[in-house]
């Protein structure tokens, strides 16, 4: 059986950006994760210490959504390192983080970047 735990759109506003005014005024950001995890042994005892918690997965990104970066793919990757480490079990994590409306002259609803690491085939370890 593959089990999954997922949290689809949440939402963030921070600071990451090239640009000087990106990082001063901030901007709306998603997450979206799906992270492969047995759930076999909470499904049976209806324990959240026998899962994932997804308020402590919350906790995590929002820490890291917190640390201004120039880049997408430089969060993205700090997120990926901060759930492996917190939660070992976590088999594989699929990311997508995206910026709403980003400043780049087009008529766009969001802009970034999809990461898919396995814990022991992630090269960001």
């Amino acid at each position: 059986m593959k089990s999954y735990i997922f949290l689809d759109d949440l939402c963030f506003y921070a600071h990451h950006g090239v640009g000087g005014q990106e990082t001063l005024v901030g901007n709306e950001f998603t997450v979206s994760l799906r992270l492969k995890v047995d759930i076999t042994r909470a499904a049976a005892t209806d324990e959240v210490d026998d899962t994932v918690s997804y308020a402590d997965v919350y906790q995590s990104v929002k820490a890291e959504m917190d640390v201004p970066s120039k880049l997408l793919e430089h969060v993205a990757g700090r997120i990926i390192k901060r759930l492996f480490a917190d939660f070992p079990q976590v088999e594989q994590i699929e990311l997508k983080l995206a910026k709403r409306n980003p400043p780049m002259g087009a008529d766009i609803k969001a802009a970034g970047v999809e990461l898919e690491c396995g814990r022991a085939d992630c090269p960001l370890l």
